[in-house]
């Protein structure tokens, strides 16, 4: 096998198991929420504000590529369910927080743990080396994805419903 086609070969191996990780996570998430009585989606919005904190409806649409419209129903369901609350900024009232409820979000945080504590063993076995290119991996791929997630709302908008990509030739995705 050449180069080129060995270096193909792996490139498509990384994707794969990637995509099959992803799709995992999605599915334990999806567990989750329907425990927690929530989207997965509104739970994705909420991981990032126990991530980030306190924020803005308009810095969590940064965050996640939604619209800010779209946020507005994810705080108000997360509101109705319990989990965060808004609070007006204490030196201009027109300005809203969106915060946790660091007790409920605490429930779900435990359904959690067996996720936790698998990676955090796998984790385990890598050097400080290998960990720091593990982060600089995920940091730079969540970068990507806000980035994909903006292109296909241009190809959503424009009307286009047959992206392609050089890799994938119109291929539909396994």
């Amino acid at each position: 096998m050449s180069r080129a086609k060995a270096r193909l070969a792996l490139l498509q191996e990384l994707e794969e198991a990637i995509r099959r990780t992803t799709a995992q996570g999605a599915l334990y998430a999806k567990t989750v929420a329907d425990i927690a009585g929530i989207s997965s989606s509104d739970l994705d919005c909420m991981d990032f504000l126990v991530l980030e904190g306190r924020m803005t409806a308009g810095r969590l649409a940064e965050l996640t590529g939604l619209t800010t419209g779209a946020i507005t129903g994810v705080v108000d369901r997360l509101e109705k369910a319990g989990y965060v609350r808004r609070e007006r900024d204490e030196t201009d009232r027109r300005k809203v927080f969106i915060a946790i409820v660091p007790e409920t979000v605490a429930r779900i945080g435990r359904l959690y743990v067996p996720m936790q504590e698998t990676m955090h063993k796998q984790w385990s076995t890598y050097s400080d080396a290998e960990l720091q290119f593990l982060l600089r991996f995920a940091t730079e791929s969540y970068k990507k994805a806000l980035e994909a997630t903006e292109t296909l709302k241009g190809l959503i908008e424009s009307g286009s419903d047959k992206p392609t990509s050089p890799s994938n030739k119109g291929r539909p995705r396994r």
